[in-house]
């Protein structure tokens, strides 16, 4: 009886020896791989392409603090210093970790507050096995605050809310090119008009194409399947110039979309892609960026 159990204890000190020894050689296997990859750095260098959300996500530890203005012209209007009309949304975002990001904002035009979260779920494998493409998922949510600049109802808190959920997928092409696409589903818990749909579907196209230095172009387009009915509008658009410095991010651009929350620009661009009638809007992002870990 001794001798069986001193056997079995024998047997169990060499599996476990055994499977220690796998874990080790599974670990060293996996850092020779993951040696041998190399993954793509800076697909864009901002977290906003254009109009929407980029792939990019920021190291752990990161802070983003923004302003993203729209300055534009209402026509047989005497126009004031630079611009009749101005909105600005003032946002801070904040890397939980290298693929988590969290963020808020306010617009001041529409009265809009939004939340949102993106998680990068792959990087693209500039050398060895792996994915060829940077996807991120990104969940937003928006309340009005302004009813008469809202198509949604404003009975309760519920019917003010939206909700925008984007697969975010790009690739870097070489050192100067990334492409962008982003499926889109937009949901408004309420709408004023019944023939209007409260659910929407999007597709986004978007890239940069970095023309020397700092400096490079980025344009967005947003086709939306079934736009709303109580009202005659466009898909939205932009095409504009990047400075990209190391901590200070400064991007202009001429859109069609005054608005800058997701669900809005999306859904309820009123003004088409042209010079006449003042229907262009000239857009200035700055993007300034704080590190609070060392490395």
């Amino acid at each position: 009886m001794k001798n069986n159990r001193l056997l079995l204890v024998v047997f169990f000190l060499l599996c476990l020896l055994n499977n220690t020894a796998a874990q080790s050689l599974l670990e060293e296997v996996e850092k020779e791989v993951a040696h041998d990859k190399v993954f793509t750095q800076a697909t864009f260098k901002t977290t906003i392409l254009a109009l929407g959300q980029s792939v990019q996500t920021r190291s752990q530890g990161t802070m983003e603090l923004s302003a993203n203005s729209r300055f534009w012209n209402i026509p047989q209007r005497t126009q004031g210093f630079l611009a009749d009309r101005m909105s600005t949304r003032f946002g801070a975002s904040y890397a939980l970790s290298d693929r988590l990001t969290a963020g808020l904002g306010i617009t001041t035009f529409d009265g809009i507050f939004d939340s949102y979260a993106k998680y990068r779920i792959l990087k693209q494998v500039e050398e060895g096995k792996g994915s060829p493409f940077t996807i991120t998922l990104f969940q937003n949510m928006s309340i009005r605050t302004i009813p008469n600049r809202s198509i949604n109802a404003s009975d309760g808190f519920s019917d003010k809310l939206s909700f925008t959920t984007q697969a975010l997928i790009a690739r870097k092409f070489t050192r100067n090119l990334s492409l962008q696409v982003s499926p889109t589903f937009i949901h408004r818990n309420s709408t004023r008009n019944p023939s209007d749909d409260t659910s929407h579907f999007a597709l986004g196209i978007g890239g940069r194409y970095r023309i020397g230095g700092h400096v490079s172009v980025s344009s967005e387009y947003y086709y939306l399947a079934n736009p709303i009915t109580s009202a005659t509008t466009f898909d939205a658009f932009a095409i504009g110039v990047n400075w990209e410095l190391t901590d200070l991010m400064l991007q202009f651009h001429l859109t069609n979309a005054p608005n800058m929350a997701e669900d809005a620009f999306i859904t309820q661009t009123r003004n088409n892609f042209n010079t006449r009638d003042g229907n262009l809007f000239f857009g200035f992002n700055a993007t300034f960026i704080l590190h609070f870990k060392k490395e």
